[in-house]
């Protein structure tokens, strides 16, 4: 499978700093994986040798055109919370040992199982869950920080999906953007309830406040999901900076109307800033150029993974 990758970050214009991340990394499984992004101000973790690192507001970094290799792909996105540095050191902590972890069990793998791939993913989620927290025991300091990770790893024509969160994954296909993700979040569970509706949820100032996140508690439920990925279709992570303020219509127009990832990146970043950008900004999307599922298009929508089904 074929995708043309890029990233953008930024941190808008209410918040003095960005504490947001976003990866982007090739899993070659040679002592060569590379493209690992982060966000500004960061540093690779010794797993992966490569790294490019942008200026500290806006980044906006990408592969291009890329081939997924036998071990797989991936792509994340993380928002970091917390006073001081900690938002921004936990965001940058948990994509580091995400990666890590990745890079170190996947190396073990000649050919990993969809079964295995996904057990992966969900496994260095909580890795980074126990990295966070061990770091705010040894800083004082830094008590109280958290991150989301939203993780999509691709492997043999299908996206899996690892959430912490409310950072969101959508799958755009035929002019349509579904998200494939699903918020943990306080309005989100009275929405599911049917205490408020989806409208009343987007204006309620609980909106940001979220069931759980990496550091915040020693056990983390890392849902997985997944769906087979088409020639054309655009897979897009963001965190709340672009999905709070701009709307879903307008995200789904800009991101369809876009010719390419970066064009994407920067024209729903910008969006968000004309809408006030009030947080930070992250967006990262790659594009299935070829090697995707043939036949009839299936039903975009949310899917548990189950690892009988792929």
């Amino acid at each position: 499978m074929q995708l043309h990758v890029w990233g953008a970050t930024d941190t808008g214009r209410m918040r003095s700093e960005n504490q947001d991340a976003f990866l982007i990394l090739q899993l070659n499984g040679d002592g060569t994986d590379h493209g690992f992004v982060l966000g500004p101000d960061s540093v690779a973790p010794p797993a992966v040798p490569s790294a490019t690192h942008g200026d500290p507001q806006p980044q906006d970094h990408g592969m291009g055109r890329v081939q997924v290799g036998p071990l797989g792909f991936l792509l994340l996105v993380a928002d970091g919370m917390g006073g001081a540095a900690g938002g921004r050191v936990a965001s940058r902590l948990a994509t580091s040992v995400i990666a890590g972890t990745l890079v170190r069990d996947l190396a073990k793998e000649r050919i990993p199982s969809p079964a295995r791939f996904a057990e992966h993913l969900a496994s260095a989620v909580r890795q980074a869950n126990a990295g966070v927290l061990d770091r705010a025991r040894i800083r004082p300091d830094l008590s109280g920080m958290g991150t989301t990770a939203t993780v999509a790893g691709i492997l043999d024509g299908f996206v899996y999906i690892a959430q912490v969160g409310d950072s969101r994954a959508y799958l755009i296909r035929n002019g349509k953007a579904t998200q494939i993700t699903r918020d943990q979040s306080m309005v989100q569970e009275l929405v599911d309830q049917g205490a408020m509706t989806r409208e009343e949820a987007e204006r309620s100032a609980h909106r940001s406040v979220l069931l759980q996140a990496l550091g915040t508690e020693p056990d983390v439920r890392v849902p997985l999901t997944f769906h087979r990925l088409r020639d054309g279709d655009r897979l897009l992570l963001c965190s709340d900076g672009l999905s709070g303020p701009v709307a879903h219509g307008a995200l789904e127009s800009m991101a369809t109307a876009s010719p390419t990832p970066a064009e994407a990146c920067r024209r729903l970043i910008h969006a968000a800033n004309e809408a006030g950008g009030p947080d930070n900004i992250t967006v990262v999307i790659a594009d299935v150029t070829s090697g995707g599922a043939m036949g009839p298009a299936d039903e975009v929508r949310l899917r548990p993974f189950d690892p009988h089904d792929p």
